[in-house]
Parts: structure tokens; C-alpha cells; sequence
């Protein structure tokens, strides 16, 4: 027990170092953790999230090439025409756009794709991007619960299936719950946080030029052809994804050894969005080299990085204590089942996965005897990988921010996803439960 509580420390020190170092600091300091965990306690190192990395340079390889087209220009444009009168709406419009996508493609990466729209539509417009960021990051993940194709669903789907329940009694319980859980966490986080002209980080990257003042006099925007084009383009790629997603027939199937197999969906979004990347490059012809001196593309590639140390680093320490870890959580389920749903919370954060956290919780929750309605209602406590900052998409979210608000806090958790995560897990937990009373 000391050891883990030891590596656990060591852990958390090296997110705490690489948030002060910042940029590609988060993820060096993951691979000096990853170097200790593995040299000096022996643990065997997980593989590398070689997919999420993937998936990112690929969405911000056409990202990039969207913007240097002009087509991220004319998405502000477009957004700040339609904020105009109702500036603040994105807060909510954020995570009903990732909540959506992830509900459509079954996986919460797909939220990649809009990211560096909202962080620049919340700058441009003047509204802190902490507070869409933040939710949007929260709703992609809660969606994973509600979507029908999702690993985590059908994993509960099949362990409840003797119990004579039906995806649909899953969904007509995990969606509303989910999705009005994300619109109170929205809410929250719009009351997050000084307004953007008055938070002193953004001030102070004002003052040293880091960014581009709002007071500065625009001149009259004129849409090229070139930038509708690429933003035709890059959305018609994003909907083709969530079309992969929602109809798994759609994605090739090849005979390996006997066996069918079908194209996952990693693999469907990288090359999807590498192909919308070339299509903007021969459409739209803008200069190749801008692609990645672009914002847009430095700030994903340092997620990337940031990904890399700190997400391996994470699943080495949480796979190598796994059996300690469910043993403590076995125990006080047992103690008491209406605890089910910490435990489900908290093997989540360790985890980091809603499937494996259903594969290797749920089972427990039937044996115990907690009625599947209940453990329906409870589903969506398997979101809470936020609570440690080493998420893909909250890595991400933290470097696509230019303005610095939505970042790590002074202590690790005190993180921008940390509220809006807990209202909306906590609300659709509270949500569920009142929804089985009369539909089971």
C-alpha cells in the first residue's frame, strides 16, 4: 500500500511540474514519471496511446490546412455573426455540437475536430474560452454513455442482457440524463472565471504580444472562395466520421484468418481526415508551409507531446495496481451498494476508459444484487477520467487555448474540467435515478 500511495505521489508531482513548465513540459515530465515507474518500481509499461496521438495529428493536420486556407477566419466570422446578440450562447452551444458528435461516432476523440473552432470563436468574440472548452471537453465524455455504438454501452448492454433489457432501456434512460447533466454543467461554467478582458493570465500574454488585442480595429472581413471551400470540406469530413460512427456498415470489412473484421474507428478518423487535408491543399491551394506554422497546428501538435508522456505515464501506474485497486473497491461496494456509483466514479479515474470500467465493475454490481435499472441509472459514473488531468481531449483543450484560461490549476486538481465534470456526472447520476423510478 505504501508503494502505491508512493507512485501515486510521484504521479501527481509529475503533472504538478510539467502544468508549471507548460506546453511540451507536460509531456516530458510524463515520460520522466513513465522512467521511474518503470526503472526504478519495476512496473511493466503499458503501449502507447499510439491511436489518440494519431487521431490528433491527423484532425490537426486538416485543421491546419483549414486555416490556412482562411476557413478557421471565415468559422469566426460566421460565429460572431450568429453571437452577436446572444454572445455567451456558446457555452451551451459547445457541448450540444461534442455531446452530438460523440453521441453519432460512439467515441469522444471525435471532439477534436472542433476544438480549435471553439477556442477561436470564444477569443474572437470575447467570451473565456475556459467556460465552452471546458463543458464541450465534459459533454464529449458524457455522451459516450448515451451513444448506442459505444464501447461502454454495448459492454453494459451485454451484461445486462439475461435481465431482459434492451439498448433502448439504456438509452431512454442515459441520454436524457447525460445530456440535460451537460446543459447544468454549461451553466455552471458559464459563471466561471473573470470575464476574458479581465483575467490576469490573458492580460499578461497581452502585454508580452503573446496575443492579438480585442480592442485592436478590425478591418471588414470579405470571405474568400477558397475559405468556403475548406470549411465545406473540413465539415463534410467531420459529418462523414460521424456517419462511420453511426453506421458501422459503412466502414470496410476483411476476411483475417477466417474471421470478419471491420475498420475501427480510429483508424476510419485518421484517414478521413488526412484525405480532407489533402483535398483542402489541391481545392483550395493555399502555402503548405503555413499548415504547421499555423497556431491552429502548433498548439495540437504540443498536445500531442503532452499526450504521449503524461497518458502512457497514467495507464503504467493504473495498470500495474489494478488488482490492488479493484480489491479496495470491491470492498466497499460490499460494505455498502449504494456506493456503487463512487466506486463506479472511481475506477473510471483510474481506469481511464467508461468500457473497461464497465467490464470490470459491473459484473460485481450484479452479483451483489443491485437491480439493473439501478445499475442503469448509475452508468454514467463511468465518466470520471476528467478528475485527472490527463485526458486526450483535456490535454488538448488546454493547448488549443491561446488566451491561457482553461488550463491545470496550482494544485493539479483544481483544473478547469473539474466542476462542470462533477455537475454533470453528478447530475446524470441524480437524473437516472429519478428517471428509473417510473419508466422500470
Amino acid at each position: 500500500m505504501f508503494l502505491f500511495w508512493l507512485q501515486f505521489f510521484i504521479l501527481l508531482l509529475c503533472i504538478f511540474i510539467g502544468a508549471r513548465l507548460g506546453g511540451v513540459g507536460l509531456g516530458v515530465m510524463g515520460g520522466v514519471g513513465l522512467a521511474i515507474l518503470t526503472f526504478v518500481f519495476q512496473l511493466q509499461p503499458t503501449s502507447a496511446p499510439i491511436d489518440v496521438m494519431l487521431m490528433i495529428l491527423a484532425v490537426i493536420t486538416a485543421a491546419g490546412c483549414l486555416q490556412a486556407a482562411g476557413g478557421l477566419d471565415y468559422l469566426v466570422y460566421l460565429a460572431e455573426k450568429a453571437l452577436r446578440k446572444y454572445p455567451k450562447r456558446i457555452t451551451y452551444a459547445a457541448p450540444m455540437v461534442t455531446y452530438l458528435f460523440t453521441f453519432c461516432a460512439g467515441t469522444g476523440h471525435v471532439a477534436y475536430s472542433v476544438l480549435p473552432v471553439i477556442a477561436e470563436v470564444s477569443r474572437e468574440t470575447g467570451i473565456r474560452p475556459e467556460r465552452p472548452m471546458s463543458i464541450a471537453v465534459i459533454a464529449s465524455q458524457q455522451a459516450i454513455v448515451a451513444s448506442p455504438i459505444s464501447a461502454a454501452t454495448v459492454a453494459l448492454l451485454a451484461l445486462l442482457s439475461g435481465f431482459d433489457i434492451s439498448l433502448l432501456d439504456i438509452l431512454k434512460v442515459s441520454i436524457p440524463a447525460t445530456f440535460i447533466g451537460c446543459m447544468l454543467g454549461a451553466f455552471v461554467a458559464s459563471k466561471v472565471g473573470k470575464e476574458l478582458n479581465e483575467d490576469p493570465v490573458y492580460l499578461k500574454r497581452l502585454k508580452e504580444g503573446l496575443e492579438p488585442s480585442q480592442k485592436e480595429e478590425k478591418t471588414v472581413y470579405v470571405p474568400t472562395k477558397a475559405a468556403k471551400v475548406s470549411v465545406t470540406l473540413f465539415l463534410t469530413a467531420a459529418l462523414l466520421v460521424v456517419l462511420l460512427g453511426s453506421f458501422e456498415s459503412l466502414r470496410p470489412v476483411w476476411n483475417v484468418e477466417g474471421e470478419l473484421v471491420r475498420m475501427d474507428m480510429p483508424t476510419a478518423i485518421e484517414i478521413v481526415m488526412l484525405t480532407a487535408a489533402a483535398a483542402i491543399i489541391l481545392t483550395c491551394r493555399p502555402k503548405v508551409e503555413t499548415v504547421i506554422s499555423g497556431n491552429v497546428f502548433q498548439a495540437g501538435a504540443t498536445a500531442v507531446v503532452a499526450i504521449f508522456g503524461i497518458a502512457w505515464m497514467g495507464d503504467t501506474f493504473f495498470n500495474g495496481n489494478l488488482e490492488l485497486v479493484q480489491d479496495s473497491i470491491e470492498g466497499l461496494v460490499k460494505a455498502a451498494p449504494w456506493l456503487f456509483a463512487i466506486a463506479l466514479f472511481i475506477l473510471s479515474i483510474l481506469l481511464n476508459s467508461q468500457a473497461a470500467t464497465v467490464r470490470a465493475l459491473m459484473p460485481l454490481g450484479i452479483a451483489l444484487g443491485i437491480s439493473p435499472a439501478l445499475l442503469i441509472a448509475m452508468f454514467p459514473a463511468v465518466n470520471g477520467y476528467f478528475f485527472i488531468p490527463n485526458y486526450g481531449p483535456i490535454v488538448a483543450a488546454i493547448n488549443f487555448d491561446r488566451t491561457g484560461t482553461t488550463r491545470i490549476g496550482k494544485y493539479v486538481l483544481n483544473h478547469s474540467f473539474m466542476l462542470p465534470g462533477l455537475v454533470a456526472t453528478i447530475s446524470a447520476v441524480v437524473i437516472g435515478m429519478l428517471l428509473i423510478t417510473f419508466m422500470f
